[in-house]
């Protein structure tokens, strides 16, 4: 198979970039669905906003591009673009210097609903493309794959536009640095555009945007090379944060959060009172942390009935289990569809926090359909976990999750089917876009559960006939880190061993695969893995392996955790105390190298890693990692002075290191931990966030102590087993009494 067509105003490609991408076409399966309207030499209809974008299998597109050679799913989306589309990277800057054009940087991911939408309005478009392709060297990224360049140019858009989003669209204009690199000066940034003036409301189109920006280049380049540089420098000054903090920050920070969040809780829904309304926008781990130990019940039941009515709304996937990303609504009712592994792993771990304080029916129904869903609809073929699902299939968003209430009568029979529209709400007229979201409208009774849960499998069984959303099988390390930490946390909440072998499974994997020559990866697809881990990515693996340790008390994670964070320390941690940067110190600077201080949508590397090392620290007794999270601390401590809300999750290590506390459980030599079982069943009795748990046989300590000193000099007294309870820098007196043992607890 070969391309019918070049690519509209496009230049000559070097003849090795163009064999490449003829022997990937000619490697294409008969099978193959080209993502393009532009195929057997003639454009297909393209009505309404977001067209079916899969071509009939088989057809031979008319297009191919530079991303054909691409993993990346969402760059393989623009393969067939007739936009003569680069990867981002050295060559495509200088492609743009030798040529005096600009470069156009698109950024966004496969499953963001507007990026399909630009995609369909104009990079689908011949005008657009042979517009682009004539004036620059138009470039694609992954966010999720390079959140280093996203990070930079977003804060571009930000300070250009004051606000941010994808697709990201920045006009950057090639420059050559003092060691011979070349950089990306933005001159100009925004996000969705619309095809042509006038269209959706917007007095000037993409169209002629490409037009405006590309001739004031030609027409005033000095000024564009100042406005670009003075953005560099706003950019700069955004990534680097300000100055670390000489003190360790206080519990007040968190006091003040939690004011804030009052301030602004929606009594009735739950959450932020506002729409739309993302889960992350309420910490509720840190809510029942500070209501754990303040007793203040306000804070605890925030995170409950926030939990509650998320697990009621539409935002929970029912039928399929897990969450989409938000909801567009105040009441959790209307989501948008897409569904991201971060959020799998972020409201699992809420729950399993949630379900020690309230074990009901609603929210453990709500974690184990979490997990679940995690399983069926995220896990691939080698047991780890994808990035994301799409929010459209059958050129629509949503239709996977819908239901009419004929389509609940025929799957169901009329007495179910009467009774789940019933339990959902669902009308004939239907509730959303013509049909039904399935959501609770109350809560099913005791006797009800087994009834909702036979009509769901049922419903499951049904649903995967449907032309399924797309997912984007790409293996993050980060998000899957997130995933593990989920189901582990499950496990300990609810004694499910699956999601505790899934774990396993799922770091297995990543041990195995993505790491190469001692170096820790960002992404794998298929036999591909090549971008250098980020900080986040490091982060996530060393708190899931924690966890798995503290699940399964087998020392080999916690080895494998300070590997890891001794990994982390030498790639990424600043040299003036600030923290640790979000790309390694031997890796491409995009700008400059940034230092995450904000919690979005996910944790920034910076708040896992201060958890990461106050759990170290209490883990193996040494000073070294007990300074380390203590500068972490310290690092960050003006900010979480004068915005401590953008640092939520940083606050938990804060809390954490407040009220840590330590406990070994000591075995008779040679009887392994399982006779720790009383002391560990008084363990899984209770919700102790902040302590870190050693058991061990005393016959193994010996041979622990390089990782664990803590160890030393823990015995088994009297040949009994044996709990030591430290807190505050001082230590109880050890004790072989399960019930001398529960009140130290106390």
């Amino acid at each position: 198979m070969k391309s019918q067509a070049t690519l509209p105003g496009s230049v000559p490609r070097q003849a090795e970039i163009q064999a490449r991408i003829n022997r990937a076409l000619q490697g294409l399966p008969p099978s193959y669905a080209p993502r393009t309207r532009h195929v057997n030499g003639v454009e297909l209809p393209s009505d309404g906003e977001h067209a079916h974008p899969l071509a009939p299998a088989g057809s031979k597109p008319n297009y191919a591009n530079q991303l054909l050679l691409s993993a990346s799913p969402y760059l393989r989306q623009h393969a067939h673009n007739p936009v003569d589309w680069r990867p981002w990277g050295q060559d495509a800057l200088r492609e743009a210097k030798a040529l005096n054009r600009p470069v156009f940087l698109s950024i966004g991911y496969a499953t963001c609903h507007w990026c399909h939408v630009m995609e369909h309005e104009s990079f689908e478009d011949l005008q657009i493309a042979e517009r682009m392709n004539r004036l620059y060297v138009p470039v694609k990224v992954d966010r999720e794959e390079r959140p280093d360049v996203d990070a930079a140019y977003m804060a571009a858009v930000q300070a250009m536009t004051g606000q941010g989003g994808w697709p990201m669209s920045v006009w950057l204009w090639p420059i050559e640095l003092a060691d011979g690199t070349l950089e990306g000066l933005p001159y100009f940034a925004g996000t969705y555009f619309p095809p042509q003036d006038g269209h959706r409301g917007m007095r000037r189109g993409f169209f002629s945007i490409l037009a405006d920006l590309a001739d004031i280049c030609h027409r005033d380049l000095p000024r564009v090379l100042e406005s670009g540089e003075q953005v560099a420098d706003a950019i700069r000054r955004h990534l680097v944060g300000v100055a670390p903090g000489q003190q360790l920050p206080e519990l007040a920070a968190i006091d003040a959060v939690v004011a804030e969040v009052a301030a602004s809780y929606d009594p009735i829904h739950g959450g932020r009172n506002w729409a739309p309304k993302f889960p992350s926008s309420m910490p509720i781990r840190l809510l029942l942390r500070y209501g754990q130990r303040t007793g203040d019940a306000q804070s605890r039941e925030m995170a409950l009935h926030t939990l509650r009515r998320m697990a009621m709304g539409g935002i929970r996937d029912h039928v399929g289990g897990g969450w989409h990303r938000y909801s567009t609504d105040s009441r959790w009712f209307a989501p948008h569809f897409e569904k991201m592994l971060y959020d799998q792993g972020l409201i699992g771990m809420a729950l399993a926090d949630a379900v020690h304080f309230a074990p009901e029916p609603l929210l453990t129904d709500a974690l184990a359909e979490t997990l679940d869903g995690l399983l069926r609809t995220l896990r691939n073929a080698d047991g780890a976990f994808c990035a994301a699902t799409d929010a459209d299939s059958e050129g629509a968003e949503g239709r996977y999750f819908l239901w009419s209430v004929a389509e609940l009568r025929a799957t169901l029979g009329a007495d179910d089917g009467d009774w789940a529209a019933e339990l959902c709400g669902a009308t004939v007229r239907g509730t959303f876009e013509g049909s039904n979201i399935f959501q609770l409208q109350r809560l099913p009774t005791d006797a009800e559960w087994p009834r909702l849960r036979s009509v769901r499998d049922r419903l499951r069984h049904k649903q995967v006939e449907r032309e399924a959303p797309l997912r984007d099988d790409k293996v993050l390390t980060a998000w899957n880190g997130l995933a593990i930490s989920a189901l582990v946390r499950g496990f300990q909440a609810l004694g499910e061993s699956r999601w505790l072998d899934a774990a396993t499974t799922a770091m297995t994997y990543l041990l195995e695969h993505l790491v190469r020559d001692g170096r820790l990866l960002r992404a794998r697809l298929g036999a591909d893995a090549t971008i250098p881990a980020f900080l986040d990515d490091h982060a996530a693996l060393v708190q899931a392996l924690l966890d798995l340790f503290d699940a399964t008390q087998h020392f080999s994670w916690l080895r494998q955790a300070v590997h890891w964070q001794t990994e982390q320390d030498r790639l990424f941690l600043s040299t003036d105390g600030r923290g640790y940067l979000a790309t390694a110190a031997d890796v491409e600077t995009v700008v400059a190298r940034s230092r995450p201080d904000h919690d979005g949508a996910e944790p920034c590397g910076n708040s896992l890693a201060a958890g990461n090392l106050v759990r170290l620290a209490g883990l193996t007794g040494q000073a070294h990692w007990r300074r380390a999270a203590e500068q972490q601390l310290q690092a960050f401590e003006p900010l979480l002075t004068t915005r401590p809300g953008s640092l939520t999750e940083f606050l938990l290590a804060v809390e954490a290191h407040a009220g840590l506390r330590q406990i070994v459980l000591v075995a008779p030599r040679g009887q392994g931990i399982t006779a720790l079982e009383p002391f560990l069943a008084v363990l899984r009795e209770r919700w102790l966030p902040n302590a870190v748990v050693l058991a061990v046989d005393a016959g193994e300590i010996a041979d622990l102590l390089d990782v664990a000193p803590i160890l030393a000099e823990r015995v088994a007294v009297g040949g009994l087993a044996t709990a030591y309870v430290c807190h505050d820098g001082a230590c109880d007196l050890p004790t072989t009494d399960v019930a001398v043992f529960a009140g130290q607890l106390s």
